[in-house]
């Protein structure tokens, strides 16, 4: 399967709040916070200096991944999500590569992302390409983490 990962568009807003919609309501439940920053990308995302991939297949949106600010110079890899069709064809893993060989071209020195145990198969694939797990803030952005992780790029 052969796609093409293109930056943000708003033409592809709506793929990026329903392939993540699917997934959260799936496996947890949409928190405000994921309304908002769903609902939102630009504002929440791009206008802050963060950024929004797409994986195409054809003319479909087949994945999303986002970059989001949370500091000077640190993004958390977040709102990744595939297609339940388009599962088990290594985008997922296409988007991640992407978006770590992206940081570093960035000068970027540390990602981090929020998960929970669940998702046993997301958390093989951030361990696959370096994540480690790092203590978890009392006061975490999300309600359903229950893990964090970060990956030095230096």
């Amino acid at each position: 399967m052969t796609f093409d990962i293109i930056h943000f568009d708003n033409r592809f807003s709506k793929d990026f709040y329903d392939l993540n919609i699917e997934w959260l309501t799936t496996y947890f439940y949409v928190e405000p916070l994921d309304e908002e920053v769903l609902s939102k990308p630009e504002q929440y995302i791009i206008e802050k200096g963060g950024y929004i991939f797409f994986a195409k297949l054809n003319e479909d949106i087949v994945g999303t991944v986002a970059l989001m600010p949370i500091g000077n110079h640190l993004l958390e890899l977040t709102k990744m999500a595939v297609s339940p069709k388009h599962r088990g064809f290594k985008i997922g893993q296409k988007l991640m590569k992407y978006c770590i060989d992206f940081a570093k071209e960035k000068q970027l020195t540390k990602l981090v992302l929020y998960s929970n145990r669940k998702l046993e198969n997301a958390i093989y694939i951030y361990r696959k390409y370096g994540f480690i797990e790092v203590p978890l803030e009392p006061n975490s952005p999300y309600r359903r983490s229950d893990i964090k992780m970060e990956l030095e790029l230096t």
